[in-house]
């Protein structure tokens, strides 16, 4: 099978690689293969048969064309730098470029050790893999910048974490695998030059409209910036948790990359951390979009030998994107958020002022009355056209909503959208389903515990269809159990 790769990043910068071939592994099974994704990459893979197809995702047999490497990045770490982390478990096979002419990394994780290590053995379990393919699809089809399955492949060898637990492999593709981390490693290391060829590498991969452009690297960084402005707001109109921030986890592409302890809110509490090692709540749902700057102010640093040429005004520089970074978050924010409001967007002035005022009320009665964030914008939808009552019906003190309803209420008038036109452009941004965490702990312990994948492939169709009001899977719209989610935790295992 040749994927007619053309590998730029191991071509421009071998210094941020080194050249590793992915383990064998004993009995290769295809658990799942993204077919739209393999068009989309114009891959034919209908002459191979499922078990050269296994073999192929497993790592056991490396594509014509392919130039494995474990790529080279640093990371702060819970605020904590480790100049050296890098490609502990993953190998970047090579690049594609797709049929819309996109450049596309083609990796593997879970695939061995590697030079990066750290003591690790280099594996990953079906149960994080899996949760992976999942999470990855379902931003995908929520309209969510993010990397994708390609394949998950069953090792037929056992990994070993608190318990012993089935091998996988996970193929994922991304925009490209450059992280802050990426622009620390070379930081630290002080090699200005080796600094300004990634800086490049990166702006024609990602801001091609930059290259040769004087002020190229400050247009970088805000050119990060944006992209991760809105990435992270989109993450908080759907009430995603990514759950371990780590500036090596932050791509420079815009990419929603590395669900190890994501998950999903139910009742809305800015203050909801699920990952088991985040102990301090520095993750947590509400202090993500400030972590995002914490972590651009990183790549900042990076980057300042290549801004203006004295020290003071490269700071400066810098600087005026980080402190414009709360700025331009809250816009794309408060423009997701009119929009699941059911308000058109405006221009700035005093009625943009009053709809965050009614933004930050709604949010605060979701929050006095630990309402489901998902069914809570969903139910608002029905009131738009006249039907108050599945939203009333998720509050106890209905008095309190009603009164936030009739200011909501005057300001639809304002427009003078038609109720059902209004309630239909709602629903088409606010989702009816979302990865419930207990129904993804379901299909996961399926496949784990009974070798049973279809709890996985239904739940992986219904959230491939969000948007979608289906009463034959109503189940998978409803939240877990009180209890269940107050005990939640998710662990980083891939």
């Amino acid at each position: 099978m040749n994927f007619a790769f053309d590998n730029s990043y191991a071509r421009a910068l071998p210094e941020l690689g080194v050249p590793w071939r992915p383990a064998a592994v004993p009995a290769p099974r295809l658990l799942a293969f993204n077919h739209e994704l393999a068009d989309e990459l114009g891959l034919d893979l209908a002459s191979l048969s499922a078990e050269d197809q296994a073999a192929l995702f497993a790592g056991n047999q490396v594509p014509e064309g392919a130039s494995p490497l474990a790529q080279a990045y640093a990371g702060h770490q819970f605020g904590g730098f480790s100049p050296q982390l890098g490609d502990g478990r993953a190998l970047l096979l090579g690049e594609v470029v797709d049929r819309d002419g996109r450049r596309r990394d083609i990796a593997l994780k879970g695939s061995g050790r590697t030079p990066f290590s750290r003591g690790g053995d280099g594996k990953a379990a079906v149960g994080p893999v899996l949760r992976e393919y999942l999470m990855g699809e379902a931003m995908q089809a929520l309209g969510i910048p993010t990397t994708r399955a390609l394949a998950a492949v069953a090792t037929g060898e056992p990994v070993y974490r608190e318990e012993v637990l089935p091998g996988a492999v996970l193929t994922r593709v991304a925009a490209s695998h450059l992280r802050v981390g990426s622009f620390q490693f070379v930081a630290a290391r002080g090699d200005a030059a080796l600094l300004g060829r990634l800086a490049d590498f990166a702006i024609a991969r990602h801001d091609p409209g930059l290259v040769g452009r004087a002020d190229r690297h400050l247009g970088l960084l805000r050119a990060v910036a944006e992209r991760q402005a809105a990435l992270v707001a989109q993450w908080m109109n759907v009430g995603f948790i990514h759950g371990v921030m780590n500036t090596d986890n932050m791509t420079i592409s815009g990419e929603t990359i590395d669900y190890g302890p994501c998950a999903f809110l139910e009742a809305y509490d800015p203050a909801t951390v699920f990952s088991s090692i985040d102990r301090g709540g520095r993750y947590a749902f509400g202090n993500q979009p400030l972590i995002a700057r914490w972590n651009l102010a990183r790549l900042a640093e990076a980057l300042l030998p290549l801004l203006a040429g004295e020290a003071e005004a490269a700071v400066a520089q810098a600087t005026e994107v980080i402190d414009a970074f709360p700025t331009l978050f809250d816009g794309h924010w408060r423009r997701g958020q009119r929009a699941k409001l059911g308000l058109a967007d405006v221009k700035p002035g005093d009625v943009q002022a009053g709809d965050a005022q009614l933004g930050d009320d709604w949010l605060a009665l979701l929050q006095a009355q630990q309402v489901d964030f998902t069914l809570a914008w969903r139910a608002l939808a029905d009131a738009a056209e006249g039907r108050p009552a599945p939203l009333r019906d998720l509050f106890v003190d209905r008095a309190a909503l009603d009164a936030w309803l009739q200011r909501l209420a005057q300001r639809w008038a304002a427009e003078g959208r038609d109720g059902a036109a209004r309630a239909a452009a709602m629903r088409s941004v606010g989702p009816w389903v979302i990865p419930r965490n207990h129904r993804v702990e379901q299909a996961l312990a399926a496949a784990v515990k009974d070798g049973d994948l279809a709890p996985f492939q239904r739940l992986l169709a219904v959230l491939q269809r969000p948007l979608v009001d289906d009463p034959r899977f109503a189940a998978y719209a409803e939240p877990a159990p009180r209890e269940l989610t107050a005990g939640y935790r998710t662990f980083c295992g891939t």
